[in-house]
């Protein structure tokens, strides 16, 4: 038998980096660098584990969309040690949300042929957590989300989702979708010859028209969420000093009561 992984990734400014907004309110992305999505690591982390697991033949594929530069998320989960990649690039897409985003990354899943969907639990800019929800919701297969812990056993997909107060086991019968968290599993590191071994991999390039989708339902435009307004976060302020003097932690309960932290 064979399964047939599909990790969804996204290319992400670095969040050490000078981030800001251009003038049309979407994010910048000229002047900073870019990276593969923290929280998309694990994901990856987690289709090799399977794959590693597996009795079946297991083929996973990358997906991205997203500017050219995107393709160097691909390559780092390429390196990590996905089998190929997918890239969906296209000016049509500049400024689409979260629910266009969806739309095309079902197209493309669609295109490609998959058993199982794993996406991280939310991407580390704009943190919304909804595409994989929506994704199943487009792919008209389960949703398993927020899992910990994830297995794929005979045509079913196993996992645990830890709650504030209680964990609970989870399932659902493939073709399906799910989301892992940063509790997940550490990522590895891409190995040298895992970094070798991934520029000969195959990467395909598609836009709006191999997907059949029309520019109106993507792009700036036609997103259902929008910025309306963004202002640079206030350049930090000297903190309180406190002189300790035999009285210190009478000032610092004032301080902390003053705040409404105690």
């Amino acid at each position: 038998m064979s399964l047939r992984i599909v990790v969804t990734v996204k290319y992400v400014p670095d969040a050490t980096g000078d981030r800001h907004f251009a003038d049309d309110l979407t994010v910048d992305r000229d002047d900073v660098d870019g990276l593969l999505s923290e929280l998309d690591e694990y994901a990856v982390e987690q289709a090799l584990q399977i794959s590693e697991n597996s009795d079946d033949d297991v083929e996973i594929t990358v997906l991205t969309v997203g500017p050219e530069d995107a393709k160097d998320a691909l390559r780092k989960a390429l390196s990590m040690g996905a089998d190929k990649a997918i890239h969906v690039e296209d000016d049509d897409l500049h400024g689409t949300d979260a629910i266009g985003t969806s739309l095309v990354l079902a197209k493309a899943i669609e295109k490609a042929g998959y058993d199982l969907v794993i996406s991280g639990m939310a991407s580390t800019d704009g943190t919304m957590g909804v595409v994989p929800a929506l994704l199943a919701e487009r792919l008209g297969v389960p949703q398993v989300t927020l899992l910990s812990e994830v297995s794929v056993e005979g045509g079913t997909v196993k996992g645990r989702r830890d709650g504030d107060a209680a964990s609970e086991q989870l399932e659902a019968s493939l073709p399906a979708v799910v989301s892992v968290t940063d509790q997940s599993g550490e990522a590895r590191y891409p190995s040298f010859k895992g970094i070798m071994a991934a520029k000969k991999k195959p990467v395909e390039s598609w836009d709006l028209s191999d997907l059949d989708i029309d520019e109106d339902e993507v792009g700036l435009e036609n997103a259902y969420t929008t910025v309306d307004s963004a202002a640079e976060r206030p350049a930090r302020t000297a903190g309180t000093i406190v002189k300790d003097e035999g009285e210190g932690g009478k000032q610092l309960a004032e301080f902390l009561a003053g705040q409404k932290f105690i």
